[in-house]
């Protein structure tokens, strides 16, 4: 079975993540945030498991 490729528009991160747009843009200046790919057409997503490897990361930081 293939790898999944589950790309996030920015506002499925946001919902999924519970912070808004300059928060979240905010976390993104301080290098906090998930990673994000700019597609040609100028729009950004977000990888599933980038957004995944993020959220382990999160709760390993709170440990």
């Amino acid at each position: 079975m293939a790898p999944e490729r589950t790309m996030l528009t920015l506002p499925e991160v946001l919902a999924e993540i519970r912070i808004s747009r300059a928060a979240f843009y905010r976390m993104r200046a301080r290098g906090q945030a998930p990673t994000l790919i700019k597609l040609p057409n100028g729009k950004v997503r977000c990888r599933r498991t980038d957004l995944d490897a993020w959220w382990n990361k999160q709760g390993n930081a709170a440990a």
